[in-house]
């Protein structure tokens, strides 16, 4: 039941900061409730010292699976840098690095088996959060030689020629949330009762929240909950508008908006995640636990159109790793020196990033800028449905 949780995993302070907000402006949306839980600096989430990626977290991302996912994404990016004409500097920037892991056997792959696409390496880590920051800095500084070609910026940079990555990303920004009542978008705020935060319903806050069903001409189900990301499209316009050159890569949780905003989905896709226990309470354990919603990827992709992307192809992430080889991680180990322990470990992360009711079903969205036609190894006959399309 909402509500009921062991108040010693709250953060008070933060909690105090959302109602005195509450108490001076009135209701706030929950999408501003939800920006204070997770971004508010020094007592958001994303700002707290906690650890929240990898088993001993809140969840777990394909990069604290296995250096096995860096490797297999290295390979891709090898090949956009080949679609480049082999620039002698090819920019990787990832938003929303976490623990750094991705970057750090990205790197390490590419130095291992791709010494010339290493030495066109240049990569920037865009991390908005102090705390994963530094643990960044600390998980690369072991590898001197990767730490100094890593630098961290707070934005995109501008003119650039390469490849912007984000995985997991989108699906934690700030939503707004709606609700279908009478046939009329109703939006979600969020109140102070003297004892708990509680939910009303009001006309939208912006209008761009009726717009985004317009374009998509659709609405959820009557009585039915939902999220809007609008700073997810503002995301992969400014994505669209600071490349120059080169392709937009994301990896997120989402489906495309028929399926997403079905009438059968009552309550939306809103989750948290406390030690990786699921709940639908947002309002539980402030300040200690992940919020995350699903992405419309149809409303994604059709932003960095409209911003001058063209969309390669999409896909599970399953399928992407399997097109990239990753069965080649299942090899047999050698008799003369076999090292089982290290064999079945490789067998459990390949079997985790496949997952299809876990981190398979991630879908990867590839778009491009200034890029010639490319058939990627990654995407398979996505790629060429794209192209058909």
């Amino acid at each position: 039941m909402r509500g009921e949780f062991d108040s010693s995993t709250e953060n008070e302070a933060l909690k105090e900061a959302i109602v005195a907000r509450i108490a001076e402006e009135g209701p706030i949306t929950f999408r501003e409730f939800m920006a204070m839980a997770l971004y508010q600096p020094q007592l958001g989430y994303y700002h707290s010292p906690q650890e929240k990626m990898g088993r001993g977290g809140d969840y777990l991302t394909s990069p604290e699976v296995s250096s096995i996912f860096g490797a297999l994404l290295g390979r891709q990016l090898r090949e956009m840098w080949e679609a480049l004409e082999w620039p002698s500097a090819f920019q990787t920037v990832e938003v929303g690095a976490g623990t750094g892991a991705l970057c750090r056997d990205l790197l390490r792959w590419a130095r291992r088996a791709a010494p010339r696409f290493f030495q066109a390496l240049r990569y920037t880590i865009v991390e908005l959060s102090p705390a994963l920051a530094e643990r960044q800095r600390m998980a690369l500084a072991a590898d001197q030689e990767i730490g100094q070609r890593v630098r961290w910026a707070d934005a995109l940079p501008p003119e650039m020629e390469g490849c912007i990555l984000s995985n997991e990303l989108l699906d934690s920004m700030p939503v707004h949330r709606v609700a279908v009542v009478a046939g009329r978008l109703q939006e979600v705020y969020v109140t102070w009762n003297g004892r708990r935060f509680v939910e009303k319903l009001g006309p939208p806050s912006a209008p761009e929240i009726e717009a985004y069903f317009r374009q998509l001409g659709l609405l959820s189900g009557e009585g039915c909950r939902a999220e809007v990301n609008l700073e997810a499209l503002r995301w992969v316009q400014q994505a669209a508008t600071s490349l120059c050159r080169g392709f937009v890569l994301t990896f997120d949780y989402g489906y495309e908006a028929p399926e997403l905003f079905a009438p059968w989905r009552r309550d939306g896709t809103l989750l948290c995640f406390y030690r990786h226990n699921p709940s639908s309470d947002p309002y539980a354990r402030l300040g200690r636990q992940d919020m995350t919603s699903h992405v419309d990827f149809t409303s994604v992709r059709r932003a960095g159109e409209g911003a001058g992307l063209t969309t390669v192809g999409m896909l599970p992430q399953a399928e992407f790793l399997t097109n990239l080889g990753i069965a080649d991680a299942l090899s047999p180990p050698n008799e003369a020196d076999p090292n089982l322990e290290e064999y079945y470990a490789r067998r459990r992360a390949v079997t985790e990033l496949l997952d299809p009711a876990g981190l398979g079903r991630i879908r990867v969205l590839v778009q491009a800028k200034g890029v010639a036609e490319i058939a990627m190894t990654g995407l398979g006959e996505a790629a060429r449905d794209a192209a058909g399309g």
